[in-house]
């Protein structure tokens, strides 16, 4: 018997190194006769050992060799920052800072020598958007809210999972251009419906603006925001793989099952400034909820036109509040050369807008939202000094699902289960676990954005000026944010902003 079984394993084994000396000819032969790769051709099979490691060189450095304060786009201490704050773990540390105080570009707030005490502390206010202008303004109550993630670029759980923690932790949730779907009513929350280039979700067989669906949705949603574009690719429209293109997706949208969904780079009945504001009045008019805009800038010229024409025109026409996507901005996948090199930064673009406001007495007819990479209360509490009603975040709340950054969210293989259709993978997004994390996540920010208000002195967070916050210049030396953004000065009647 045992030499049988002796038999048996030296076959056994004789065969194994027959297969493995098959393929590796195999392979030789069909490295060195490709011709794609030079260093296949010079080095077979030994040579995809550095495609290999190309492909799984940015998990190493994510795990091993970067450190906590150095990674891109969001760093593991930033990471750990907001898992600690979903999971309500506290936000307190020992032994000091990593974070290089003395590093460009830091935010230092401006501690008051005597801060607010418990007693003498305020509720934060909620602040109504639309007020006056349509008739049915909207109370919006978190600082914090969910910014635009598409039902398609993200999952059924995933969106489902934002809806319930929206509605606990009292924020808004906004639709992305995708459509509404069920999920975003599931919680019963505040839903904010994004009206996208190709508007999606609102159209008509031909593509164009269905007004009886507006009327439609209205009753469903609390506001309408039209989308002019994104930070993560301004001058691009935003594209949906046909692998992502279930069926009940196909539905909702109004397009083709299976296929890529591509929207338009601009809204093809909005060219000018002119345009969007009569889109803007004709929106509210249908709908009788808030209207607002989202765009990213590239400058002072949006911002000023808008004003000059809202003057010009009439308060009626303004729209009801004006998100601002940074240049940092984007859930989702776009071209390198865009999302590196397209528009402002948040940290110019918000105060650039927020001044053509003020210089134009409009900051308080027109809500100010600001978006992009946004997703610590230090950066947030920043947004509010520098001009900010409300702040939206993104990539935040997806940290708060259980997002890795695996930089997978466009190839239907995300291992978390936000941006993919597999079901197999969405198994590990337990809505009844995340929601009550994106609940946590929220409130904890609010909380800590209110903490730095009244460590400034301040009784709540909508008192946060830009005197109450520094940014390091070079090492040793910071500078007031009112001195690199001065106020501007009111504008006159009949003048016009400056470019």
């Amino acid at each position: 018997m045992d030499n049988l079984m002796g038999v048996v394993s030296y076959g056994l084994g004789t065969l194994v190194a027959f297969a493995f000396i098959a393929w590796l000819v195999s392979a030789i032969i069909s490295d060195v006769t490709q011709k794609k790769h030079t260093v296949l051709r010079n080095y077979p099979v030994i040579g995809r050992l550095r495609f290999f490691f190309e492909d799984l060189g940015e998990y190493f450095r994510q795990y091993f060799f970067a450190n906590d304060r150095e990674e891109m786009p969001f760093n593991r201490a930033t990471r750990a920052w907001v898992y600690r704050g979903a999971k309500d773990e506290g936000g307190v540390v020992g032994f000091g800072s990593s974070n290089n105080l003395n590093e460009p570009g830091n935010i230092l707030f401006v501690n008051h020598a005597y801060p607010v005490l418990d007693e003498e502390r305020l509720p934060t206010p909620a602040l109504l958007i639309g007020e006056g202008y349509c008739q049915q303004p909207f109370e919006a109550r978190s600082l914090v809210n969910i910014s635009g993630m598409s039902f398609g670029a993200i999952s059924e759980p995933a969106v489902r999972a934002l809806s319930l923690g929206a509605k606990q932790a009292g924020c808004w949730m906004d639709t992305g251009e995708g459509g509404l779907a069920p999920y975003h009513l599931e919680g019963g929350g505040d839903v904010i419906m994004q009206i996208g280039t190709a508007k999606y979700g609102v159209r008509d067989l031909d593509g164009n603006l269905s007004p009886s669906r507006v009327r439609e949705l209205a009753a469903s949603v609390k506001a309408f925001e039209i989308k002019l574009s994104q930070g993560a690719k301004p001058g691009k429209g935003g594209v949906l793989p046909g692998a992502k293109v279930t069926t009940e997706i196909a539905r909702i949208r109004g397009i083709p099952e299976g296929r890529d969904s591509i929207s338009p780079n601009r809204h093809r009945d909005i060219a000018d400034v002119n345009a969007l504001l009569d889109r803007v009045a004709y929106l509210r008019e249908l709908s009788g909820r808030p209207v607002g805009v989202k765009t990213a800038v590239g400058g002072r010229e949006f911002a000023n036109e808008l004003c000059e024409a809202v003057l010009r025109r009439g308060l009626e026409y303004a729209p009801d509040f004006l998100v601002i996507d940074g240049a940092e901005g984007g859930s989702g996948a776009a071209p390198q050369t865009l999302l590196d090199h397209m528009a402002l930064p948040i940290g110019e673009a918000l105060p650039r807008v927020a001044d053509s406001l003020l210089q134009a007495n409009l900051k308080s007819r027109i809500r100010l939202v600001a978006s992009g990479k946004l997703v610590t209360s230090a950066r947030a509490a920043w947004a509010m000094c520098a001009g900010a009603d409300f702040v939206n975040t993104a990539r935040g709340f997806m940290f708060a699902l259980g997002c890795i950054q695996a930089m997978r969210c466009h190839q239907n293989t995300c291992p978390t289960g936000i941006t993919t259709h597999n079901k197999r993978l969405q198994r590990g997004l337990v809505v009844e676990e995340k929601y009550l994390r994106v609940a946590n996540y929220c409130r904890n920010m609010n909380k800590e954005i209110d903490m730095i208000a009244h460590s400034c002195g301040l009784r709540h967070a909508r008192e946060l000026r830009r005197e109450h916050v520094r940014m390091v210049q070079t090492a040793n030396e910071s500078i007031a944010l009112k001195m690199l953004h001065p106020y501007p000065a009111r504008q006159q009647k009949g003048s016009t902003p400056v470019v």
